[in-house]
């Protein structure tokens, strides 16, 4: 299935050029809406939702939508959905993309947000290429998700009923073309508030209670269980996998968190997560966590006696989802990855996606990359030859029988 190649690279280099950082999708989303206009979609098919209105950390916009009526001998069949998102992580404000070769750079010093602004250029040309070529499609919902780098917000609000009942999606988002996801892991993001009691270092430091101590207790003691980095339980078939990080540390809601050396440490916040392809692993990784800063806050006491405290809070950010080989929508991607002159490699991702929550509404989702490289650091780039296969990938799965 042919694209035109130069023009899905421009549109590309467009949106790698509009700054719209996870939480500030306004400007790209615009960008986006316009270039789908000029790609010859009408007016009246884009629009905003107001899942922004339900997201509980500030959101500019909602996620776009993009309602593509179906067209010639498969106007009338199950309507299918693309889909992406369109923030990029924080790392990537003030990115400078360069065309060198067969790639693209970046000539600042941040991430370049080819994730996920290779799977808007993929979505758009999609959309471009349907109207230029006057292809035969069914009807085709395009989701462009907010806030996917800070939690999977915008596809875990999106209301299902906005998307005109799809029977199955493709993501865009990170990896190769020929790689079939299937499947992803479910994680926990957790917080821990905890509660010393401030004194004097230098001259009663026997009368505080170090929230910093009870910290450093409470991950000695994580790190000691093999609860901590990659964590693996059990043996044979009993055995269970997941992995844990420990986020940023601060004093939180504007308490310092020992600002001074010479005042013990009377409050310090943590975040974290812990994830696992098994949903109830993930789940036993964070009690782990909660067990551990518990029993540390037991043992820091002061000399009157009187021990810390904690405070621990956990929420599941998204479910684990492993879908069968004989799905339809699996059939149907590595049918479109063979069509394309690829080989198919269906996996499971050891990271989040749009598509776990995809899934928990109901609509069976695999996902595929664009091109991204090194995404989240200083060394991304993207891979052009990779990035036009995604977009002759999407195009084929739009228009086979």
């Amino acid at each position: 299935m042919t694209v035109d190649v130069k023009a899905a690279t421009d549109r590309l280099m467009r949106f790698l050029s509009v700054e719209g950082v996870t939480g500030k999708e306004a400007a790209i989303g615009r960008e986006l809406a316009a270039a789908l206009r000029e790609g010859g979609v009408p007016d009246d098919a884009i629009r905003l939702d107001d899942a922004n209105t339900r997201i509980p950390v500030p959101t500019e916009t909602g996620n776009l939508i993009v309602d593509l009526p179906g067209r010639g001998a498969m106007h009338n069949q199950p309507r299918i959905m693309f889909m992406t998102h369109m923030d990029t992580v924080p790392l990537c404000a003030g990115a400078k993309p360069k065309l060198a070769g067969r790639k693209i750079v970046n000539e600042a010093k941040t991430a370049l947000g080819g994730d996920n602004r290779c799977g808007c250029g993929v979505l758009v040309t999609l959309a471009a290429e349907l109207a230029k070529q006057k292809l035969d499609h069914p009807p085709i919902t395009l989701l462009f998700c907010v806030r996917e780098e800070s939690g999977l917000w915008g596809a875990r609000h999106v209301r299902t009923a906005d998307l005109g009942s799809p029977v199955m999606a493709f993501n865009y988002d990170g990896g190769s073309a020929s790689n079939v996801v299937i499947g992803a892991v479910g994680a926990d993001r957790w917080q821990v508030e905890i509660f010393g009691r401030a004194s004097h270092a230098g001259v009663a430091p026997e009368r505080g209670i170090s929230s910093t101590m009870i910290l450093a207790l409470a991950l000695a003691d994580v790190k000691a269980g093999g609860w901590f980095g990659k964590v693996m339980k059990g043996k044979g078939q009993d055995r269970k996998q997941g992995t844990s990080n420990v986020g940023p540390v601060t004093g939180g809601e504007g308490r310092p968190a020992g600002d001074a050396t010479n005042v013990v440490t009377d409050y310090v916040h943590v975040r974290g997560e812990s994830r696992s392809h098994d949903g109830k692993f993930f789940r036993e990784i964070t009690r782990a966590y909660k067990a551990a800063f518990e029993k540390a806050a037991r043992r820091v006491r002061n000399s009157d006696g009187k021990s810390g405290r904690v405070k621990f809070k956990a929420e599941t950010d998204y479910y684990p989802f492993r879908m069968k080989d004989s799905l339809p929508v699996v059939k149907r991607a590595a049918a479109a990855v063979s069509g394309i002159g690829g080989t198919p490699v269906i996996r499971t991702a050891n990271g989040g996606l749009d598509a776990n929550w995809m899934v928990r509404h109901g609509i069976p989702t695999v996902t595929f990359g664009a091109g991204q490289n090194e995404v989240h650091t200083i060394d991304e780039w993207i891979n052009l030859d990779e990035y036009d296969r995604a977009c002759a990938l999407a195009v084929q799965l739009a228009t086979m029988r």
